[in-house]
């Protein structure tokens, strides 16, 4: 009997926007969030109310953000009567904003994280592995002096103050799962890798482009989860036998540049795929640490490296539909709390998305949500007048993104500061010296 109304329980399907964010924004996952820093002084705003206006900010419309914050401020009065009422004015709510310690949004962002793989359980893994892609873009901000002083400008001289987010993306579910932030004049995505790996589980398969190719970066994601990197012509491969370019499939190879064959540093062993695609012509090579054709085989690679786009469907996302290409934070702290709480805002956007999706369509491939049209049911929620007839989560299942066999280019005109795209030459294969051949044993003996 108990089981049967445990069962009824999970059936229930969420009414509004607020019931659908409560999946993921669970009373443990604020616990976190209380727990993460000293508690602040007798605050006018309580933790609860500022934090979920401060997200639902991200979905409201309006020009400026007094606007936003009124319709969020009123939705939450509405969905939550009987919390503590928030402050009525935006200077407020903006001075409570500013004097909210990071601690708490990051901690809010690490409960996430773990609800996120608790909630979609056998859907979070592809085969044997997490697949995850990695990929970074910049975000404008206001021309103010603090910001043009402390940021920098991102590009050219004069261009206003930019900061860098690199991305980590769920790559069949298209969420975010964790990011950093660093000046957009100087982007270190390498290093913002290296430290996001820490949050990433066990079973996870790093997928990036020929941006991350290094001996830092491969030596340090040997050792912590398995990974997908396209390789170009700055990366030196050697194999134990002598085969032309142009006939390699797939094979044992070491990465081993130069620089670090001086330093005396071991070589990295691993396992070089190539990639044929006979619609754009150009083969796309590919270097991983899994050397077991049955646990990664070539077409699970290529279709692993396909879905590495998420990435970018992921910014478009972020910066256009959701009108974040440019922050509206005057000031430093304004700007790194507006940024975390936006990207928190997207994850639960694109999380509620992704669960009211099949899990698998009629191709066998997993079912993608539609982030506008999750997001103008959202903004139904927040607007309307009076409750709609058809709960939040039915009429959010309708959202699954559109899918057509495109037979013109994505690119309906030309971008004027865009360079053209180059695909990558083909990295270099050389044959091991016996000299170099006696050093890889000797190092593989070690190990």
């Amino acid at each position: 009997m108990a089981g049967a109304r445990k069962r009824k329980r999970q059936r229930r399907r969420a009414k509004s926007l607020i019931g659908s964010m409560r999946e993921f924004l669970t009373p443990e996952v604020f616990k976190q969030v209380r727990n993460a820093a000293q508690r602040r002084k007798s605050p006018r705003w309580d933790l609860h109310p500022l934090l979920w206006i401060l997200l639902l900010t991200t979905y409201c419309c309006g020009d400026s953000l007094p606007e936003k914050f009124e319709a969020a401020r009123a939705f939450y009065v509405v969905c939550c009567p009987k919390r503590k009422r928030p402050g009525k004015s935006f200077a407020g709510f903006e001075k409570a904003i500013a004097k909210l310690p990071m601690p708490f949004l990051r901690a809010l962002a690490a409960g996430l994280r773990g609800r996120f793989q608790v909630v979609f359980g056998a859907r979070w893994k592809v085969g044997n592995f997490i697949p995850f892609g990695c990929d970074g873009t910049r975000q404008n901000c206001p021309r103010t002096e603090e910001l043009e002083r402390r940021l920098g400008s991102g590009g050219k001289e004069g261009s206003s103050p930019t900061i860098w987010n690199t991305s980590i993306v769920h790559l069949t579910l298209g969420i975010p799962f964790c990011w950093r932030w660093g000046k957009g004049s100087k982007p270190s995505e390498r290093s913002h890798l290296l430290w996001m790996l820490r949050w990433l589980p066990r079973a996870a398969l790093m997928v990036a482009d020929a941006g991350y190719v290094g001996y830092e970066v491969v030596a340090a994601m040997r050792t912590q989860v398995a990974f997908l990197l396209r390789m170009s012509s700055n990366a030196t491969f050697y194999r134990e036998t002598d085969e032309p370019l142009d006939q390699f499939r797939e094979g044992i190879v070491y990465y081993w540049p130069k620089k670090q064959q001086r330093e005396g540093k071991p070589p990295l062993r691993g396992r070089l795929l190539r990639i044929r695609s006979v619609r754009h012509k150009t083969d796309v090579w590919l270097f991983t640490n899994v050397e077991d054709a049955r646990e990664l085989s070539l077409e699970t690679a290529a279709l692993c490296y396909r879905w590495r786009w998420e990435n970018e469907g992921f910014f478009r996302t972020y910066k256009r539909t959701l009108k974040k290409a440019t922050l509206m934070g005057r000031t430093l702290a304004q700007v790194h709390r507006e940024a975390e709480a936006s990207m928190i805002a997207t994850q639960l956007l694109l999380g509620q998305g992704a669960l009211a999706m099949r899990a698998v369509g009629t191709n066998g491939l997993p079912v993608m949500c539609s982030p506008r049209r999750v997001l103008l049911e959202a903004r139904r929620d927040i607007s309307a007048r009076k409750e709609p007839t058809k709960p939040f989560a039915d009429r959010i299942t309708r959202a699954e993104r559109e899918r057509r066999v495109r037979t013109s280019a994505k690119e309906k005109r030309q971008w004027p500061r865009r360079k053209p795209h180059t695909a990558p030459h083909p990295p270099i294969l050389l044959k091991l010296t016996d000299e170099q051949k006696t050093i890889v044993h000797h190092h593989l003996q070690a190990a």
